[in-house]
């Protein structure tokens, strides 16, 4: 569970020479399902096995539990799903297919993840523009999570971001992706799929590097309350 792409791909190759037949490598990071396949053909020369493990539940994991999306054969698959059922709440673990099949699901998650999180903060950059009611953003946020149809566990998050000494005042609106949003973009454009709102979301993360926004500044609020994501306080370096 290391970093995508070339973090990943050394470490696997790196422990090849300590795996012996019948071994099984997981991968649970948020990788390109595009790699899980090449990795497996190249363990498989080995007889040892592939799993790709898209993970969901970011630092409240630990707490709640995690959701679980894996990819592999099924006697791969089969050797971990002890550990899975562990990890994950009832309900929250399926073996979602073949090698690449975990991290495609997880990706997609993530798109959607992507559209849903903009939606919240354009709704509430125009509840921060309404100067006219002197709107309490917190109490809002609060009220949200019961009985309305927008209720999520994002808006929980919402909540906890907006609180008042969250330090939300201090946040830049740099809104860092990590790649998922891109990949699913991606993948949609080479199945002929329009998603309109998941490429706008993305886009939306581009343009917060260049300019100041409420909405932008609870994008970036929202990833730091549900994964750890740094965000950028007032005064700091924004990163490259």
């Amino acid at each position: 569970m290391v970093p995508a792409g070339k973090p990943t791909e050394e470490t696997v190759m790196s422990l090849c020479q300590y795996f012996v037949a019948g071994d099984l490598v997981i991968d649970g990071g948020n990788s390109n399902y595009k790699e899980a396949g090449p990795y497996a053909a190249r363990l498989a020369e080995r007889n040892v096995h592939f799993v790709d493990a898209g993970t969901s539940g970011g630092v409240w994991g630990l707490e709640n539990g995690y959701c679980i999306m894996v990819g592999g054969s099924p006697e791969a698959v089969a050797i971990a799903e002890p550990i899975f059922l562990a990890l994950a709440p009832e309900g929250g673990y399926a073996h979602v297919g073949p090698v690449g099949a975990g991290h495609f699901v997880k990706m997609v998650h993530n798109g959607i993840e992507y559209g849903l999180m903009e939606a919240y903060a354009e709704g509430f950059e125009i509840l921060s523009k309404a100067d006219e009611f002197d709107l309490d953003l917190h109490e809002i946020a609060s009220i949200w999570r019961y009985g309305s149809v927008v209720r999520s566990w994002l808006l929980d998050l919402a909540e906890l971001a907006l609180r008042p000494g969250a330090g939300f005042d201090d946040i830049e609106p740099f809104v860092v992706d990590s790649g998922e949003g891109r990949w699913t973009l991606e993948a949609a454009l080479e199945r002929d799929v329009p998603v309109p709102v998941i490429a706008a979301s993305l886009f939306r993360r581009f343009e917060s590097r260049e300019k100041n926004s409420y909405g932008l500044r609870l994008l970036a609020a929202l990833r730091n309350q549900f994964g750890g994501h740094a965000v950028v306080r007032a005064g700091e370096k924004m990163p490259s």
